[in-house]
């Protein structure tokens, strides 16, 4: 029995429906499902399963291994099925992908920056899809060495992800991690000696950090289990034929370890943390045969981060009364003793410290207030704090890690929702900002052409949420124009406005686009994540219709004009509120969205299941099974008018498996009552994010760029 329907050809079909896109005053048609022959149709095969008393009956489940006779065969006639519904938008997507082209400069180079000796930088080249890493010796007018050239690393592989490198303290080996699977979480560790150009005899798989001791022959890695969690660090000694040896192993499921070393190169960091909870253990970098030693012992819902200084150490600490983290000073010796810490920067309700760099005679750190960043500089001498002000009442700021303990001038960057990519030396000394390096938009780019502005929408309990808001200046608030809204929501990341130059495809169409800093994100502090996560995941959801209903309360747009864009936990995020307010949205982005979320946390050999209970809850307690039950996309899908939907995959992904998207487009299919289209596309050969070549890349966002014009009828 096929779990699909081969009898329709692949062709496109007449368009039905006349429209008029009142920017290009283009006349278009619209198609529906009925314009095209009759979609796969994936096999019932129920499964059931009982938790708590409830029958849950998964008519898609078998679609979880790929291994299984028709369940390729099923992805690729959803893919065959969503090149026929595109087809017609085949000339509007090659004319999106060059004009996304367009505003790349395709020969272009990061500013360099100084570690151990040498200015590393990287470049981009006409045509190639991957960067290549370099660097000069003591001078900029130096000659360059190539490093990693990934466009010769990446040829003849579907996907190939370069993931980090580390060169050694006597700057004659990188280690660098690596895969061809397009997978975020499953790496291979290699060695390159860089004064020969050869690689070494070194493969390690399902590595996921590592760190170099100052012996530059010994190199700690973290390595991940069969789900992809790092729960044991290994020392390996550069030529030895002696068998790696295990120097810690965390036993707990809720930790995942990491590999640091500290900016003044005197210690390497097992850092084994949880949502809630961390702990450090440290090993002088010059004993790279001694035993890590605990700096605290972890204690439930506190968590650290340890930056050493020459003659002491900086705690950055939070525990339940200090959310937002507070500052610490500790001796190197006799650190352990609580009454031995001073408080450096103590703990406020209204700014969160986001990040902390130590430099010799300063402290460097990014911090959150209202929604926005702040970087402060303190001296370390005269204790004085100088903030870095950005004038834009919209914006993003952030450190980019300047790797010089000794350094002079710390490095950020800043952008906006109209402001290209700009990269600052700040010189401490100084109090003055350089600015080395703006993002060039080739073919001009005018940012006052445009209008960037910060609104609140009320949620159902009274919360102001703030939403980020550029349109052409042109554009009158009729309720007449196109939009998109975007945000993600989940794991304390911020939805933070930066400048991306692929959405001026949709700005300079007419398109409002706005930016939703939804409650389960971190943008107006710690506290805004903790009412967004777990037995108050729904507040994430509720924020945003709160967002869409006020773009359309204001007549930004109109709830038949307004597409919504979310990809992994926004993708959660996509399917729960087309569920919930399917009225309010016109067309709907959902990029390899975690909707299947009973399964997926039932489920606690698949990666990532067990660390995130304490992101979603433990569904094996009744009162978190009975609240994730009650929001998951999947199980929550019913007979119901939906939105105009694109749903994305990767084969490969290892943070939400490809069956999860596909599940839910097979129940949407069978349950929706309306005519709009409903597509799956996946990607068979990557993974999270999609391809991997950044032209590769630039096609699969102007595919959805596309899906997303058309169903507003524009055309060109």
């Amino acid at each position: 029995m096929t779990p699909y329907c081969k009898s329709w050809p692949v062709m496109a079909i007449a368009l039905g429906l006349a429209a008029c896109n009142p920017s290009t005053r283009t006349l278009v048609k619209i198609t529906q499902q009925s314009d095209f022959p009759a979609p796969p149709v994936a096999a019932v095969k129920p499964s059931v399963f009982t938790e708590f008393g409830n029958k849950r009956t998964d008519n898609y489940y078998w679609l979880k291994d790929k291994s299984k006779p028709g369940v390729i065969d099923y992805l690729k006639a959803e893919n065959a099925y969503a090149d026929t519904v595109m087809k017609s938008t085949k000339a509007l997507q090659d004319k999106l992908f060059a004009e996304m082209k367009g505003r790349i400069k395709e020969d272009d180079e990061t500013v360099p920056q100084l570690d151990n000796g040498y200015y590393y930088y990287t470049r981009t080249e006409k045509g190639k899809q991957y960067r290549i890493n370099c660097r000069k010796k003591g001078s900029l007018s130096a000659p360059e060495e190539v490093v990693f050239d990934i466009n010769k690393m990446a040829e003849g592989k579907h996907a190939y992800i370069f993931s980090d490198f580390e060169v050694s303290p006597d700057n004659k080996l990188a280690a660098f991690m690596s895969n061809e699977t397009g997978s975020y979480a499953d790496y291979t560790l290699q060695l390159q000696d860089l004064v020969t150009g050869k690689a070494l005899p070194l493969k390690i798989d399902k590595v996921q950090s590592f760190a170099w001791a100052n012996d530059s022959k010994t190199l700690f890695y973290a390595l991940g289990n069969e789900a992809l969690r790092a729960c044991k660090v290994f020392r390996h000694v550069v030529g030895s034929t002696t068998p790696d040896e295990l120097v810690f192993e965390e036993p707990n499921e809720l930790f995942i370890i990491n590999l640091e070393k500290s900016k003044t190169k005197d210690f390497i960091f097992i850092v084994s943390a949880s949502f809630t909870t961390s702990e450090y253990l440290y090993l002088p970098a010059s004993e790279p045969m001694g035993k890590f030693r605990v700096f605290i012992p972890r204690v439930k819902d506190v968590t650290y981060h340890v930056y050493p200084h020459k003659d002491k150490f900086y705690i950055q600490y939070k525990d339940r009364d200090n959310l937002n983290c507070k500052v610490y000073e500790a001796p190197l010796t006799g650190y352990a003793d609580r009454g031995t810490w001073k408080e450096v920067i103590a703990h406020n309700k209204d700014v969160k410290i986001d990040y902390l760099e130590v430099f010799d005679k300063y402290l460097a750190l990014q911090t959150r207030k209202n929604g926005l960043n702040e970087i402060l500089v303190m001296n370390l001498v005269d204790g004085k704090t100088k903030t870095i002000s950005f004038p834009e009442p919209v914006y993003t700021a952030a450190l980019t890690g300047t790797p010089e303990f000794t350094s002079p001038m710390l490095r950020y960057r800043y952008t906006s929702l109209n402001r290209p990519n700009t990269v600052y030396d700040y010189d401490v000394a100084k109090d003055e900002s350089i600015k080395l390096k703006e993002q060039e938009i080739p073919g001009g780019f005018k940012a006052d052409d445009y209008t960037v502005e910060r609104i609140w929408a009320t949620a159902t309990d009274g919360v102001k949420v703030p939403m980020s808001v550029v349109y052409k200046k042109s554009l009158k608030k009729d309720g007449s124009n196109p939009a998109l809204l975007y945000s993600y929501g989940s794991y304390g990341i911020s939805s933070d406005a930066r400048f991306v130059s692929n959405f001026y495809s949709l700005v300079d169409r007419g398109f409002v686009f706005a930016i939703a800093q939804i409650r389960g994100g971190s943008d107006m502090g710690e506290q805004w994540y903790e009412d967004g996560k777990l037995l108050k995941k729904k507040n994430t959801f509720t924020d945003f219709i709160a967002c869409a209903q006020k773009l359309q309360q204001d007549q930004y747009t109109s709830a038949s004009k307004l597409a919504i864009m979310g990809g992994s936990a926004g993708g959660l995020l996509m399917g729960a509120v087309a569920n919930m307010s399917p009225e309010l949205f016109h067309t709907v982005i959902a990029q390899v969205p975690f909707v299947d979320v009973m399964n997926t946390m039932l489920d606690a050999s698949l990666p990532l299941t067990t660390q995130e209970y304490e992101e979603w809850g433990n569904p094996t307690v009744e009162e978190y099974y009975r609240y994730m039950l009650s929001y998951s996309p999947y199980d929550n899908v019913k007979a119901q008018k939906y939105p105009n939907m694109l749903v994305t995959a990767g084969l490969n992904d290892s943070q939400v498996c490809y069956h999860e998207p596909a599940k839910f487009v097979a129940k949407l299919r069978a349950l929706k009552t309306d005519n709009n289209l409903l597509i799956l596309h996946t990607n068979m050969e990557s993974g999270h994010g999609g391809a991997t070549g950044r032209f590769d890349a630039l096609k699969e966002t102007a595919f959805q760029v596309a899906f997303i014009l058309n169903r507003e009828g524009i055309s060109e």
